[in-house]
């Protein structure tokens, strides 16, 4: 009998498998591509919402172990996939840029927000009032990170790349069976695949579809993340990333024509400089109507669990979650209640 079966292997999965091999416990993971949300992602881990200077729920506290998290697994795997990019936040008025100063003076933003203003001083961008710095942020490949962790649990030979077959589960009083193998307990990792699970599709994930730009354009050498209308996030070599559209209806993984001119409308807004479109992906966030994620236990099988529903901002939260989860299930840790699924019991019990 192993300790867990795990199903997903986005940024939620791979924080878990962290866990799970940091306390000696054996598992199999189940992952079939599906879900791209953790592929396409931006990977930006930015404390701070730069719509309205505003904290990220818990952000300091996710920050803290998010940052030595993916440190590391780059030891542990040998790859670099924390880039310590600065965000800068283009500033479109002077009442823009008082409220940033007033955000600077708040406790728990002081450490987080530079309260100079920086000068733009990059021609392809349109930018006279100047940027506000974001400090303490950075991006994770997490392409990358997917792609080399998957390779290393097939060294493990812990991973099937298959489809989770729900219907093959067998529960069992203490235990479950799934394909002639017993394990003690299960964990659903699937990000937007869960509206697919027969035993947490009661939980309220709308799921929002994102879409990204990459561009190349040779004369911006911008080596600095911009969010104006949209963002812009350096992949060196004269690529950017451009993001991110939230769309709420189409819950299909295929980019659109009208994402793209969006996207190239608001870039317009204040680049100047020439660019051409070399890449456009879409995937799908696992949001949740109440905009906290999906951590517990399922309200009546013992032994089975989620980690889902981190939004846009996976890189930070998975690691937190990851480790409120584990520490649940293995330590008799209570839940932080605002991610506890123990709130949506009811929708369970009605359903």
């Amino acid at each position: 009998m192993k300790d867990v079966l795990l199903v997903g292997l986005g940024l939620a999965g791979i924080a878990m498998c962290e866990r799970l091999l940091a306390e000696g416990k054996t598992f199999d993971v189940y992952e079939n591509g599906s879900q791209t949300s953790s592929k396409v992602a931006g990977g930006l881990y930015n404390p701070v919402i730069l719509k309205r200077f505003t904290l990220a729920w818990n952000a300091d506290t996710q920050l803290a172990q998010a940052v030595p998290f993916y440190q590391a697994i780059e030891e542990k795997l040998n790859i670099a996939i924390d880039d310590k990019l600065k965000v800068l936040r283009r500033f479109a008025s002077i009442e823009e840029q008082n409220l940033w100063f007033e955000a600077a003076d708040r406790p728990r933003l002081k450490q987080l927000l530079n309260n100079q203003i920086h000068k733009n001083r990059n021609d392809g961008i349109a930018a006279d009032k100047g940027f506000g710095e974001v400090l303490k942020t950075g991006k994770i490949d997490t392409a990358n990170l997917q792609q080399a962790y998957t390779s290393y649990l097939e060294g493990l030979n812990c991973i099937s790349r298959a489809t989770f077959d729900y219907n093959a589960l067998q529960i069992k009083a203490d235990a479950f069976e799934f394909k002639g193998t017993n394990y003690k307990k299960i964990i659903f990792a699937e990000g937007f695949g869960l509206k697919k699970n027969p035993f947490f599709n009661y939980l309220p994930l709308n799921g929002t579809k994102g879409e990204l730009l990459t561009i190349k354009a040779p004369n911006l050498k911008e080596e600095s993340v911009i969010k104006s209308s949209c963002f812009i996030i350096p992949l060196g070599g004269d690529y950017y990333r451009v993001g991110a559209t939230y769309k709420w209806k189409d819950k299909t993984n295929m980019p659109t024509e009208a994402a793209k001119e969006e996207l190239i409308t608001k870039l317009r807004t204040f680049l100047t400089s020439e660019f051409e479109v070399v890449d456009h992906v879409a995937g799908i966030r696992p949001t949740v109507t109440d905009r906290r994620p999906l951590v517990g236990s399922h309200p009546k099988f013992n032994n089975m669990y989620v980690l889902n529903g981190f939004g846009s901002r996976g890189v930070l939260l998975a690691p937190y979650a990851s480790q409120q989860l584990f520490d649940f299930i293995y330590k008799q840790s209570s839940l932080n209640p605002e991610i506890d699924i123990a709130r949506f019991s009811k929708k369970y019990f009605v359903n």
